[in-house]
């Protein structure tokens, strides 16, 4: 039988005053720490604040995938 991974998503949303990546790195690290296996992220949504018409804030939404623990067979 051959083994198969499964994996599951969760939605987080990272925060930063300086860039988007900052935004989505931050996230994926607070994610790295709790969240074993993380294999991937895809960003869902982008936006942010204005203050004193610049940008002031970002939020990045991220859908982060991770394998499950232990072989599925099938």
């Amino acid at each position: 039988m051959k083994d198969l991974t499964i994996y599951k998503t969760i939605e987080l949303t990272g925060t930063s005053v300086t860039t988007i990546e900052d935004a989505v790195n931050a996230a994926i690290h607070r994610a790295h720490q709790t969240v074993k296996h993380l294999a991937w992220f895809q960003v869902i949504e982008t936006r942010g604040n204005i203050e004193k018409g610049k940008v002031h804030h970002w939020q990045v939404t991220i859908k982060v995938g991770f394998a499950l623990e232990g072989p599925t067979k099938k």
